[in-house]
């Protein structure tokens, strides 16, 4: 493998599972010979995986918001792997929300940060006493939303920001044990997310008081379309799984790893423009048709 290794243990957890980057995670491992707890929320997504993958991945119910699922799937792997501990844990379990900030519920915020951040640290607080045993990884999966914020998907992109620094403040804080953490930041991915962030967006816009619907009314479309437009020609998933992968099995694992065109162009043009100009670009992106 070159420069790469595979840790002392070869169990590596994968949340969200269920499709798009987690599942092209939790199948690519699986042929690559490492035994694989995938995390589902449904039992069909769990016999979808079964019938393509081998007998050794394991799908297991995880909701990462529920401390009884979360502890009910600690002890299910703790029990199958014993002493030998985690190879690593991939946290990619996320919703997006979208609308324009002024009228999204309350609740929904909140649901944002409940599941892309608070159980992405309830998660990663339950395995870690695994990952020491194994000397594993912690591999985050952020976002070119993480680094530049994008207007009408406000909480999706705080909450990618909150996980740029955790992991930074998590990878300083394992490193007397050795953990690596680090955290791959993908731009516009084909993947189902942003399909039902389509959905979540058109359900809040359609229920969006009348002042709103006047104010936003010609905005939120061609928003919403742009953003739909994005996901559907974008990276791959099982090209964002390749480069988890490699932050799995590095000699030497970056810090972050960007995955894309759009997230390389953010991170190294976008990111270092001043804020209007910034802003002004990534409003005329938005805003014109996806065809031209």
């Amino acid at each position: 493998m070159g420069n790469r290794r595979i840790p002392l243990a070869n169990t590596i957890v994968v949340t969200g599972a269920s499709s798009g980057i987690g599942k092209a995670c939790a199948l690519q491992l699986d042929k690559l010979g490492f035994r694989v707890f995938a995390g589902v929320r449904r039992e069909m997504d769990s016999d979808a995986l079964r019938c393509e993958a081998s007998a050794t991945l394991t799908p297991i119910l995880l909701d990462i918001t529920d401390a009884a699922s979360i502890t009910s799937a600690v002890d299910i792997v703790t029990t199958a792997i014993g002493e030998i501990g985690l190879a690593g844990i991939i946290n990619n379990a996320g919703i997006a929300v979208a609308g324009p900030l002024e009228f999204l519920p309350i609740d929904e915020i909140r649901k944002q940060l409940e599941v892309n951040v608070i159980g992405q640290i309830a998660v990663t607080q339950a395995f870690l006493p695994l990952l020491r045993q194994g000397q594993g990884r912690i591999i985050n999966i952020g976002s070119l939303g993480g680094r530049i914020a994008m207007p009408f998907i406000g909480p999706y992109s705080a909450a990618k920001f909150a996980m740029e620094a955790l992991t930074d403040a998590l990878r300083m804080e394992l490193r007397p044990w050795h953990i690596h953490v680090s955290i791959v930041e993908p731009g516009f991915i084909t993947t189902p997310i942003w399909e039902k962030s389509k959905e979540v967006a058109g359900t809040i816009f359609n229920n969006l008081p009348r002042q709103a619907e006047h104010m936003y009314g010609t905005i939120i479309p061609g928003v919403r379309e742009t953003y739909s437009h994005a996901g559907r020609t974008g990276t791959p998933a099982e090209e964002v799984a390749k480069v988890i992968i490699r932050a799995l099995t590095a000699a030497r694992p970056k810090t972050r790893y960007t995955v894309g065109r759009g997230a390389r162009l953010g991170t190294s043009v976008l990111e270092r423009l001043p804020d209007k100009l910034r802003d002004a670009l990534i409003i005329r992106w938005l805003t014109k048709s996806p065809a031209q």
